[in-house]
C-alpha cells in the first residue's frame, strides 16, 4: 500500500467528516470508498464505450444489423415471459 496526499478545501473536508460519520465510518475509510466507486463508475463506462465501438465496427464491417422495431418486439415477448425466435440480422438498406 502506498501513501497519496491530497489536500480538501475546509468546507469540503468537512463535508466528508458529516458525511463519513451519517455512513458510520471514518473519513478515511470514506473517501476511499468514494475512490473505488468513482473509479469503477469510470472503468465499466470505458468498457460500455469499447464494446460500443466494437460493436459499431462490426456494424460498419459487415453491413448487417437488426431493425430496432424486430429487436423490439423480440425483447417484449421475452420480457413478457414468452419465448421468441431471435432476430436475424441483415443488410442495412443504403
Amino acid at each position: 500500500m502506498s501513501t497519496t496526499t491530497i489536500r480538501l478545501p475546509d468546507d469540503l473536508k468537512v463535508r466528508v467528516a458529516e458525511a463519513a460519520d451519517r455512513a458510520g465510518t471514518t473519513s478515511h475509510n470514506f473517501i476511499l470508498q468514494a475512490i473505488a466507486e468513482k473509479t469503477e463508475l469510470e472503468e465499466r463506462r470505458a468498457a460500455f464505450h469499447e464494446e460500443a465501438d466494437r460493436r459499431y465496427a462490426e456494424i460498419v464491417a459487415t453491413g448487417k444489423t437488426i431493425p430496432w422495431e424486430t429487436m423490439r418486439a423480440y425483447l417484449e415477448a421475452r420480457a413478457d415471459g414468452m419465448k421468441a425466435a431471435r432476430p436475424k440480422s441483415r443488410k442495412l438498406a443504403r
